[in-house]
C-alpha cells in the first residue's frame, strides 16, 4: 500500500508539471486596436490621411486559435471620419480570416472584407508581438486593405495598427 500511494504522488506530480506552461487549443484570445490608413491608391487618384481629412479604425476582435500553426479570427471595426469639421461614423467593416503563426512573435492574417459602404475586397495583415505579458500582448501590425465595388475604382491602401491582445 506504501508502494501505490508512492507511485500516485509521483505519477500526479509528474502529470502536473508536464500540463504546467503548456497551451492547450484551441486557445481563445481577444483584442482591440487602433487602425491608422497612411496612403490610398486608385486609378483615378492617390489621398493621404492626416492631409484633408482624417479617417481612424477600431478593429476589435476574437481570435481562436486550433493550434500553435493556424487559427480563425473574427472582426468588426467601425471607421470614423472627420471632414471639413463633421466626423461621423463612415462605415463598418466585417472581416473574417485565417491566422497563421510566422514564428518569433510575427503573424499573417488573410482577410475577406465586406464594409456596410458597399465596399468588399481582401485585407492582408502582417502583425509583431512587440510586449508579451503573462495576461496580454501589445503588437503593431500593417494591414493592406484592397477595396473594389460600390461603383467607386479598385483601392489600395497602407495602414499602421497598434493594439492590445488579453
Amino acid at each position: 500500500m506504501i508502494y501505490f500511494k508512492h507511485f500516485l504522488i509521483l505519477t500526479l506530480f509528474v502529470f502536473s508539471t508536464t500540463a504546467i506552461g503548456q497551451t492547450t487549443y484551441p486557445k481563445i484570445t481577444g483584442y482591440f486596436s487602433v487602425m491608422h490608413p497612411i496612403a490610398t491608391l486608385s486609378s483615378e487618384e492617390t489621398t493621404v490621411n492626416f492631409r484633408d481629412y482624417y479617417v481612424v479604425n477600431f478593429p476589435t476582435g476574437i481570435n481562436i486559435w486550433k493550434s500553435a500553426q493556424i487559427g480563425f479570427s473574427f472582426e468588426i471595426a467601425p471607421s470614423i471620419k472627420t471632414d471639413e469639421g463633421i466626423s461621423k461614423v463612415n462605415s463598418v467593416l466585417f472581416h473574417p480570416g485565417v491566422l497563421v503563426a510566422l514564428g518569433n512573435g510575427y503573424s499573417f492574417a488573410g482577410r475577406v472584407a465586406f464594409e456596410t459602404s458597399g465596399r468588399f475586397g481582401v485585407t492582408p495583415v502582417i502583425s509583431k508581438t512587440i510586449i508579451k505579458n503573462t495576461n496580454s500582448s501589445f503588437y503593431v501590425s500593417l494591414p493592406f486593405p484592397i477595396r473594389l465595388g460600390n461603383d467607386h475604382p479598385a483601392t489600395f491602401t497602407s495602414g499602421l495598427q497598434l493594439g492590445i491582445a488579453f
